[in-house]
């Protein structure tokens, strides 16, 4: 396998729609530094558009508000959400330094407008009150470590929504405890991007009551 970016996939021009060019910056600035910068793994600049990119866009429907995506990471899936959906504000919270010098890089190279906000700290360390109405994850932890770290953010009647992997229901069982002690209800699992991308992104919805 070559280490070179895959060509740009069909669909991405219509998962992004007039905010493709950005989805192109920001998919050549990984390919280019995301290695080097301890970013991504040596394997993953040869699917970045279909393993990543528009594994995290395809989820843009079900975000609203104000969101937090927690361990954003390289910024997956926060930067692809804050390209796809500019009428949603997006706080990344990432408590490595390295990445959020990245972050913080990216939403200003990309002229991000959307109030576009990182906070370097743990998702624990959070003092600033549950005022998210969406708070997210793709590729942090499972869900029965996930859940304690992620819906205290949330506002009453807020929502989770996880960017999983295939043993997403596995991981719903196993985290009963944490879901019943942090009243997390209304738990949904969406298949989306079904002849988008190769391989479908599972979304993990719900609602924190109380």
């Amino acid at each position: 396998m070559t280490n070179e970016l895959e060509a740009e996939p069909d669909a991405a021009a219509a998962v992004f729609g007039d905010r493709i060019d950005l989805a192109r910056r920001f998919t050549q600035a990984l390919a280019e530094h995301g290695e080097q910068r301890g970013l991504i793994g040596p394997l993953e600049v040869p699917r970045l558009w279909s393993r990543h990119i528009l594994n995290s866009a395809v989820a843009a429907p079900f975000f609203t508000g104000r969101v937090a995506d927690v361990g954003s990471g390289a910024g997956l899936p926060g930067i692809v959400l804050a390209i796809a959906r500019p009428d949603v504000e997006f706080t990344l919270i990432e408590p490595m330094e390295r990445r959020t010098v990245w972050l913080t890089e990216q939403v200003d190279a990309l002229g991000l407008d959307n109030d576009v906000v990182v906070e370097r700290l743990r998702a624990e360390e959070w003092a600033k009150g549950r005022v998210f109405d969406v708070v997210t994850a793709r590729a942090v932890s499972a869900l029965r470590t996930l859940i304690p770290w992620t819906a205290p953010l949330a506002r009453v009647g807020g929502r989770l929504a996880y960017l999983k992997g295939a043993n997403v229901t596995a991981e719903v069982d196993a985290a009963e405890k944490q879901i019943r002690r942090f009243g997390v209800t209304d738990i949904e699992i969406h298949v989306v991007g079904e002849g988008v991308v190769d391989e479908p992104t599972r979304v993990l919805t719900a609602t924190v009551s109380r």
